[in-house]
């Protein structure tokens, strides 16, 4: 792997507006774009099928999901069911412990230790992250993206300063 910055893929930067104006690739690979929205893999249940469905559904839309984004997805879909599913365990302990929130728990010495469901749900939302990164899916990531497909972009208001 090349050190540095690693590559956008021309699709974003076509849907960002090309920010660096530099001469697109004409030797990418374009892997094959489902024709529709597809059904999540067998072991995608619950809520990571629920955010498969919402969120293929705009990644189609935008032209962002082909064939080989399937496995990637499915790992983010599932890393948002394990968050969920924590943050959801962590909440109904918290409304039994007022005081901790179920953030620490009695180990079976006696000792208080941190709940397993914190770290659960840490690192489900770390991977979520890092997903969503990939997919744009951040809210960094969407302020990239242009709104405007067809139309020009209008000069900035110091565009003139340094052309002369």
């Amino acid at each position: 792997m090349k050190p540095g910055r690693r590559p956008t893929p021309t699709h974003l930067k076509v849907l960002r507006g090309n920010p660096g104006q530099r001469a697109l690739p004409t030797n990418e690979p374009e892997p094959d774009a489902p024709s529709n929205v597809p059904d999540p893999p067998d072991f995608v249940s619950g809520y990571a099928a629920d955010e498969w469905y919402t969120v293929s559904e705009q990644l189609h839309r935008l032209g962002l999901l082909t064939v080989v984004d399937y496995p990637s997805l499915a790992a983010y879909c599932v890393a948002y069911g394990e968050w969920r599913t924590a943050r959801e365990a962590l909440a109904r302990m918290a409304s039994n412990d007022p005081i901790m929130k179920g953030l620490i728990i009695k180990s079976r010495y006696g000792d208080a230790v941190q709940n397993p469901l914190v770290t659960i749900a840490r690192k489900a939302a770390g991977d979520m992250v890092r997903y969503a990164s990939e997919f744009g899916f951040t809210p960094a990531a969407r302020t990239r993206l242009a709104t405007d497909f067809g139309g020009s972009a209008q000069p900035g208001k110091f565009a003139g300063l340094l052309a002369g």
